[in-house]
C-alpha cells in the first residue's frame, strides 16, 4: 500500500466504523440503575439531594425550599486506551489483523461505564454519599433519627432498588463523551521516531451517588424473606417531614452467582415448596458481570 494523506485517511475512517461499531454494541446495563448527567465544567455539585418536592396545602406565602443544604460533588475524571500499529504492517497491507484490537478498544469504551457505575455500586459500603454517611449504611440521618438501607450478613451483596424516577440510586456523569482519536499524519512525531499510527479513546466521565432512599443492599442469602424485608425498607423510607416517599422497588441487581436464586424469587410461579410464589414477577432482574467478587 502506498502511504499518504488520502490513504492515512481512509484507514480512519475504516477504523472508526469498526470502533463505533463495537462501541454501540456493547451492553449499557449502567443506564437502568443511573441517570446520565451533563457536565460543563470540572465537578457538578447536587445540593437538592436529600431535599423534600412533596406538595403542601398553600396556606399564606409559599414555604421556599433550601436546595443548598447538601454539597456534594461529583468531580471529573479523564481516561484513556491507546493503541500503536506499525507503518510497516499499513504498507504491507496487513491491517486487517489490528480490526480486532479497534474492535476491543470500542467494546472497552462501551462497557467502561458499567465497569465505573457497578464498580461504585459494589463499593459503596465505604463510600459517602451526600449526607456524609455510606451509602449503604444503617444510620442515615432522617427526620432526628437513623434509618437504615442495608442489611447485614456475610453473604455476598445483592441489590433492590427504585429505578422508574427522574433520579435513579446511581449519578453518570459525563463531561465529555468517549471520542475515538488518531495520531497518524506522516509528519507526527510518533511517526517520524517510532515509525507507528496511534489510535485510541479518551473521555471525562465519573460516577457517583444519587438518593440512598432508592436502594437497598443485603448481605444477607437472597431469600423470600430478606427480600420482604429489603422491599419493606424501601415502601416505608420518609421525608425529613415525615411524609411517605411512595417509593416502589422495582429491580433486582445481582452478581452472577446469585442469578439462579435471582430467577427462581422472580420467575418461577412456585416456590421450592412447591407453594405459590408471592414475589414472582415483582421486580425485573439485572444480572451484571461487574459485580462478580474478585
Amino acid at each position: 500500500m502506498i502511504i499518504n494523506d488520502s490513504t492515512l485517511r481512509a484507514l480512519f475512517v475504516g477504523f472508526r466504523t469498526e470502533y463505533q461499531n463495537a462501541f454501540e454494541g456493547a451492553p449499557k446495563d449502567f443506564e437502568k440503575i443511573a441517570t446520565t448527567v451533563p457536565s460543563a465544567t470540572k465537578e457538578n455539585v447536587y445540593p437538592w439531594l436529600g431535599q423534600n418536592t412533596a406538595l403542601r396545602e398553600w396556606i399564606g406565602e409559599r414555604v421556599i425550599q433550601n436546595l443548598s443544604v447538601h454539597k456534594y460533588a461529583i468531580e471529573n475524571r479523564k481516561f484513556e486506551s491507546t493503541i500503536a500499529i506499525s507503518r510497516d504492517s499499513v504498507e504491507d497491507d496487513t491491517i486487517g489483523i489490528y480490526k480486532p484490537a479497534v474492535q476491543e478498544l470500542g467494546r472497552a469504551a462501551g462497557t467502561h461505564p458499567d465497569q465505573m457505575v457497578f464498580g461504585l455500586l459494589k463499593a459503596g459500603f465505604s463510600v459517602p454519599c451526600y449526607d456524609g454517611q455510606y451509602f449503604f449504611d444503617t444510620d442515615h440521618p432522617v427526620a432526628g433519627v437513623s434509618v437504615s438501607n442495608l442489611i447485614a450478613g456475610a453473604a455476598t451483596p445483592w441489590y433492590l432498588m427504585v429505578t422508574k424516577r427522574a433520579l435513579k440510586p446511581l449519578i453518570w456523569q459525563v463531561r465529555r463523551p468517549y471520542e475515538f482519536v488518531h495520531k497518524d499524519k506522516l509528519d507526527d512525531d510518533n511517526v517520524f521516531m517510532r515509525e507507528e499510527f496511534l489510535y485510541g479513546v479518551s473521555a471525562r466521565v465519573n460516577a457517583g451517588f444519587g438518593l440512598w432512599q432508592m436502594a437497598v443492599a443485603c448481605k444477607d442469602a437472597l431469600t423470600a424473606a430478606n427480600y420482604a424485608a429489603a422491599r419493606a425498607k424501601i415502601l416505608s423510607f420518609t421525608s425529613d417531614v415525615g411524609e411517605p416517599l411512595g417509593l416502589i422497588p422495582d429491580l433486582l441487581v445481582v452478581p452472577p452467582s446469585l442469578e439462579g436464586a435471582a430467577r427462581k424469587l422472580l420467575i418461577n410461579d412456585r416456590n421450592d415448596a412447591g407453594a405459590s410464589n408471592e414475589w414472582a414477577g415483582s421486580a425485573e432482574l439485572l444480572v451484571t458481570p461487574w459485580l462478580a467478587t474478585a
